[in-house]
């Protein structure tokens, strides 16, 4: 259901923008624009995964520099079938990751350092394979094409200011007006519903991929706690780029409401915590097998603990970890 939402959501997107191509430069003016956005989209294709990891000073980092990080990282991809994404850290003391590339070929995952010091190995691996969730349902792709039609829309209603006396706009000054107004706005809707929707795709499948849900909905909480504390002026600087992280990087928007870009917190545990109890219902551990389970490294609500031992001896990749 969600994907069909997500379709209807990026065709409502993309009729918006042919219709104000539309109404400014009427049949003409819809071609000029369906130019301007396959430009703009090829570009974004190929670049944007660099201009975003540049943006926020990410630094790629092997096995040596941060042997911890990229072993869970590669944990994580196995257990999601997906290849080695790169691993990039950002010095910067606000909790927050995100995914971004064209395809799980070309995917990058990075994490701050702010988060690195504030969530325990458990939660950092529910964020990882949240993020690792958007990169096997291509949210990053998506994310990235609807971000740069909304753009295109915005700089077609720009426009609309200079070609409105065209004769093909038959709304006149009004009608021009409209089209700057609520252009933009509509976009910008469309946009954040989108990715409402990716979010809680991702941590679903992000909680299905690390075997416990519980891990994610935990470090929610703290990053929820620990956005809120610090600014993350690079974001500050660049919001239109708030909805790549898996918590809103930007101060005063907790709400669940038509303009935020993510759900509501609380909204996203409850139902990580619903996710858990079918996942634990689903187990049937006998209690005198308990203390086998966790001298494997395993623990007691039957999903893999993500210690050295447990890497190198356990590696399940069924769906419930």
């Amino acid at each position: 259901m969600n994907y069909v939402k997500t379709g209807l959501l990026i065709a409502a997107i993309t009729a918006l923008f042919i219709g104000v191509g539309f109404l400014i430069g009427g049949t003409t003016g819809m071609i000029i624009a369906l130019v301007i956005a396959v430009g703009m989209n090829g570009f974004a294709y190929w670049n944007a995964d660099k201009m975003v990891l540049r943006m926020y000073g990410a630094k790629a980092v092997t096995a040596r520099e941060a042997p911890d990080l990229v072993a869970l990282v590669a944990d994580l991809a196995g257990r999601a079938n997906l290849p080695m994404p790169k691993a990039y850290i950002m010095e910067n003391p606000q909790p927050n990751a995100f995914a971004t590339g064209r395809n799980p070929e070309n995917a990058a995952v990075a994490v701050t350092t702010g988060i690195l010091k504030l969530l325990s190995t458990e939660e950092l691996a529910g964020v990882l394979a949240h993020e690792l969730a958007h990169i096997r349902n291509r949210d990053t792709l998506t994310m990235t094409v609807t971000a740069t039609i909304a753009g295109a829309i915005s700089m077609l209603a720009n426009f609309a200011f200079f070609f409105g006396g065209n004769r093909n706009n038959n709304g006149g000054f009004i009608g021009t007006l409209a089209i700057m107004i609520l252009a933009p706005l509509g976009a910008m809707l469309v946009q954040m519903a989108i990715s409402r929707t990716r979010e809680y795709s991702a941590d679903h499948t992000g909680g299905e991929i690390c075997g416990n849900p519980d891990w994610l909905a935990s470090a929610l909480q703290k990053l929820e706690r620990g956005a809120a504390a610090v600014e993350n002026i690079p974001a500050e600087r660049n919001p239109a780029s708030a909805n790549l992280f898996i918590i809103n990087p930007l101060h005063g928007k907790g709400a669940d409401s038509l303009f935020s870009t993510h759900p509501a917190t609380a909204n996203r545990i409850a139902r990580l915590r619903d996710l858990a109890a079918e996942i634990n219902s689903m187990r049937t551990v006998p209690h005198t097998r308990r203390s086998e389970l966790a001298a494997h490294g395993t623990n007691l609500s039957g999903s893999t603990t993500y210690t050295a031992k447990a890497r190198n001896s356990v590696r399940k990749k069924g769906p419930w970890g």
